[in-house]
């Protein structure tokens, strides 16, 4: 399905007809086909399940440029108010999870519970900006192609390229095929995110952090800090996944997640 939202085209997909609603945020630089399995899971549970592709990415309109934070969190409810859901369960994955965290600094007051995975709440160092910005330029400049080869291994741990076939030619088909002007547009935004580490002492819905065991790009102590912050929050560590714990062990992912919806 396809919405017209502030100025753009998002693509998404909208399962299941429960007032209980789980918005699902992608992270980079992949598309919404990510959380094929959460949406199959919990529109059978009796949870109405939206997923998009973000601005830059997927069926949606490619801006170049920047794409900051507070881009991406209005277009996630504005084509939230376009499908008239006023409350959700929110939940994102490491760009998606801090999009989350800007959803809920904008409009906290509509969010019933939340869901960070492999992501964190820290502003990038003058460091990491340098590299996200240097990488958007190689992204211009050379495509998806020599990055998604590089970081499979990354996002996918090892051991589960080889025991997951599908599962690795998935994510690398999400990397391969993502526009490089968005990719590059939503490096560029990320690199001058804020710090979201006062806005997790905040937050007063049930709230869960998940994280791969083996996560290169946001390892385990990453969650700890959201979760030591976030009161009476609950983590999850996924044992034998890295970046993409939904994917490699959906199960796993899925029951923690279940627990959330409970709560929330």
């Amino acid at each position: 399905m396809k919405a017209d939202v502030n100025g753009i085209t998002i693509g998404y997909d909208d399962e299941g007809t429960s007032d209980h609603v789980l918005v699902l945020v992608h992270g980079h630089p992949f598309d919404r086909t990510m959380w094929r399995p959460q949406v199959e899971h919990f529109s059978a549970r009796g949870w109405r399940v939206i997923t998009a592709d973000l601005r830059g990415y997927g069926e949606t309109t490619v801006v170049p440029g920047v794409t900051p934070l507070s881009t991406f969190a209005r277009d996630v409810v504005g084509l939230l108010d376009h499908l008239g859901v006023d409350r959700f369960v929110l939940g994102g994955l490491s760009m998606g999870g801090q999009i989350v965290l800007e959803v809920q600094r904008l409009f906290g007051d509509r969010v019933r519970g939340l869901l960070l995975a492999d992501t964190f709440a820290q502003a990038e160092t003058p460091e990491g900006k340098v590299v996200r910005n240097e990488m958007a330029d190689r992204l211009l400049r050379e495509g998806m192609s020599g990055y998604a080869d590089e970081v499979l291994t990354k996002m996918v741990a090892p051991h589960n390229v080889e025991a997951l076939p599908e599962v690795a030619a998935h994510v690398s088909g999400m990397m391969h095929n993502a526009p490089p002007e968005g990719a590059a547009a939503a490096l560029r935004g990320r690199a001058e995110r804020p710090d979201y580490t006062d806005l997790l002492g905040t937050i007063e819905v049930p709230t869960l952090v998940v994280v791969g065991s083996d996560d290169e790009f946001t390892p385990v102590r990453d969650a700890e800090y959201m979760h030591e912050r976030v009161p009476g929050s609950t983590l999850v560590v996924v044992h034998g996944a890295a970046h993409m714990p939904n994917l490699e062990r959906p199960a796993a992912f899925n029951k923690a997640l279940d627990d959330l919806l409970l709560q929330a």
